[in-house]
């Protein structure tokens, strides 16, 4: 059996992945980054890069070529809410990029990809799925992998878990994450962009119905809200009937919602929120979806994994230069990092219990939470909104290599 040997491994060539492993890699660690697919090209990968993700960039100096690749920028989140409108204006934020910017997930990791391969002491390997730890007494010291040409061994410093919200790294780890619960699902679907539409992201919820559009360019990347597993139900009412709702929540016309011809063009994102209260064994580490599913709510997963990785390489750097990390070490990694992943998980399921409770399969007027009240009456809350989006509770910086 083929055996490799590095100071890092990491599992997942996720966002909160490919950002460690260039981060270690600029910063002198030798890395390998696993990835079971061939490309990076998968349903339900968030899109949004947020202020602090792009202000991580800024401070790698990797963002102007990073925003000459195609992408949407968006400066306020906007929506109704019943009969109150409500935004989240980033104009105000302090940082380089006050908008997010809309970038398929692929030409990211792609991108972060190309810009690790500088360094000679990083490796991408791909189809390579890793499927199960190696241990040395109380130790993770390394990963089993299955490999295009066979059965491989990685022996690791440390083994970091990027594997997202099914991980089978940390389950065999023997780590367990609180499920929070989730009483909805999306329906994820695209509709036509026409020329005179807005260009900002667009959100409805009323009469019994919720939805949110993204600016894709030339389309629209739809997200209708629907109660936790009623996807069979809304099968039974019949796809005309799914129609009527995205008409009356879109303003389309019947005309552009026909392009939506049939159930094979929906695809269903089951939601999770759920998070690990410990992120690590001796010689490993969770990080992303792996150590913390989140809901597309504010559209944030993305942008928590990249701060993850963030801090996980400016505390961790140096022991792997040195050739050990200690579990001191690893559990500061999750005591920086818990503060914002619990605080915003706060507010997705106080919003997702609000949603199935007060609108989803709720006829008639829909009143606003007191929240989006206060956002739209008062400035200051539309700042205190975007800040949250677009930063996090806890941004993080770069402050090695």
């Amino acid at each position: 059996m083929a055996a490799l040997v590095t100071a890092c491994c990491i599992a997942g060539g996720g966002p909160a992945g490919m950002m460690l492993g260039l981060l270690l890699a600029r910063a002198g660690v030798e890395v390998v980054v696993l990835e079971k697919h061939a490309d990076f090209l998968r349903d339900f990968r968030g899109d949004t890069i947020h202020p602090s993700t792009l202000e991580v960039m800024h401070e790698l100096g990797l963002l102007e070529r990073f925003l000459a690749l195609p992408h949407q920028k968006v400066e306020s989140l906007n929506g109704r809410f019943g009969d109150v409108a409500f935004g989240a204006d980033f104009s105000h934020l302090p940082t380089r990029c006050r908008f997010i910017a809309f970038m398929p997930q692929w030409d990211f990791l792609d991108f972060l990809a190309e810009e690790a391969a500088r360094y000679p002491n990083f490796r991408l390997l791909r189809r390579h799925k890793a499927t199960g730890l190696l241990r040395d007494g109380g130790r993770i010291v390394g990963v089993k992998v299955k490999a295009p040409e066979g059965r491989l061994v990685i022996r690791s410093g440390l083994l970091v878990a990027a594997d997202g919200r099914h991980s089978e790294l940390r389950a065999a780890a023997g780590l367990v994450p609180t499920d929070f619960g989730a009483p909805i699902d999306v329906l994820w679907f695209r509709l036509p962009r026409l020329e005179g539409d807005p260009h900002q992201v667009l959100g409805r919820f009323d009469a019994g119905k919720g939805m949110v559009l993204l600016d894709r360019g030339d389309y629209w990347q739809c997200g209708l809200i629907i109660e936790k597993d009623g996807l069979e139900a809304l099968k039974r009412r019949g796809l005309a009937a799914l129609r009527a709702d995205i008409a009356f929540l879109t303003g389309f016309p019947a005309a552009r919602i026909e392009a939506l011809a049939d159930w094979n063009e929906i695809r269903l994102l089951s939601v999770q929120v759920n998070r690990l209260s410990t992120w690590h064994r001796p010689g490993f580490l969770c990080i992303g979806d792996a150590a913390h599913a989140m809901s597309p709510i504010g559209g944030v997963g993305i942008n928590l994994a990249i701060q993850d990785a963030v801090a996980a390489a400016n505390l961790l750097a140096p022991a792997l230069r040195a050739g050990r990390v200690d579990e001191r070490q690893l559990a500061a990694v999750a005591a920086r990092r818990l503060f914002p992943v619990r605080m915003t998980q706060r507010i997705q399921v106080g919003m997702q219990n609000y949603l199935a409770r007060h609108v989803l399969g709720r006829p008639g007027p829909t009143r606003a939470p007191l929240p989006l009240r206060l956002f739209a009456r008062y400035a200051l809350f539309r700042r205190l909104a975007a800040r949250v989006v677009g930063m996090g509770f806890r941004p993080e910086h770069v402050r090695i290599g």
